[in-house]
Formats: C-alpha cells, structure tokens, sequence
C-alpha cells in the first residue's frame, strides 16, 4: 500500500511539473540594433546618439510601429518608458541595457563635454537584475547626463570614482532619480 501511494504521489508530482514546464515563458533574449532605428520613448535616431542604451519586451504589449522590444536611445529614456507603460497597465518580462563591464567603451570629450561611447550589438546587453548603475556622473549620453549600468559591481565603482556619481542597483532605479539626469 505504501508503495502504491508513493507511486502515485510520484506520478502526480512528474505531471505537474511537465505542466509547469509548459507553462514556463522564456524569456526574450536581447537584440542587435541596427542603428537607424528611433527611440520609442522620444524618437531620436538610435545611433546618432551617445551613450548607453535599451530594450524593453512586455508580456501582453508591444510598441506602436514595429515587433518587440521596444527601443531607446538612453538608459533614461528606457526608465521613464517603463515608468509610463506601468502606469498604463503594461507588464515588462525584462528590460536589457548596455553593460559596460562587457565591452571595450571610452569616455572621449566633444565639444567641452564628457561622452561615453554607444554600444548596439546583442551581446553588450544584460538585464537589469544583474546591473548596477552610476547616477550623477560627469558623463553624457543622449539624454544628457548619463545613467551608467555595469555587470560588475567594482567596475561601477571604480567609474563612479573616476567620473563622480553613486552607485544603485538597477532595479532599485527610481521615478525621482531617472527625472533628475
């Protein structure tokens, strides 16, 4: 008797986590931009500008005009998407930005400013649960100031220290930080 109920309970647990398996999304992998494309959240061109950048895939919504994900020319412009899609109900499965522990960047000076080079292939993505942020440096991307994100947490730091600002963990952006830069 023991045996069979064992069995059973065994069997039960197998069909249930094949049905969750099922069920279980996979989550959207970044993509390469080409450049020419305009940021969803203030339509400038993608690659005309500085900086980091980012993608955003939600679950049951997509941008107006072309497949997921949607695009931006900033980090600040991917927040304040997120922050208003939010508030109309949308749902992100994952938001991807330039990690810049991941490849070669430069700060350069144009015109009297500080400017951090852009960097647009897939594999210069990582998500935000595995990104920290430097908030207020003395650096510019597209939007102005630039919000900086690092897979690495000591590269973070060390540009923190180099070029000003503090570091955050990316997912703990705020509304009223992302509006200050």
């Amino acid at each position: 008797m023991d045996a069979t109920l064992s069995r059973r309970e065994l069997l039960g647990a197998t069909a249930l986590g094949l049905l969750a398996g099922c069920q279980r999304q996979t989550t959207p992998e970044p993509v390469t931009l080409d450049g020419t494309e305009s940021c969803d959240q203030c339509g400038m061109v993608i690659g005309q500008q500085s900086g980091p950048v980012g993608e955003t895939y939600y679950e049951d919504n997509s941008p107006a005009g072309h497949d997921p994900p949607a695009r931006f020319c900033s980090t600040v412009c991917t927040y304040r998407h997120r922050f208003q899609t939010e508030q109309r109900g949308w749902t992100p499965t994952v938001t991807y930005l330039t990690d810049y522990s991941s490849v070669d960047s430069d700060v350069r000076e144009t015109d009297g400013t500080a400017v951090l080079t852009q960097h647009l292939d897939a594999s210069a993505f990582a998500p935000t649960s595995d990104l920290t942020v430097v908030v207020g440096a003395d650096v510019e991307g597209a939007m102005g100031p630039a919000l900086v994100p690092f897979g690495e947490a000591d590269d973070a730091t060390a540009f923190a220290e180099e070029h000003g600002g503090q570091t955050v963990a990316a997912t703990d952006l705020s509304r009223e930080a992302v509006e200050r830069e």
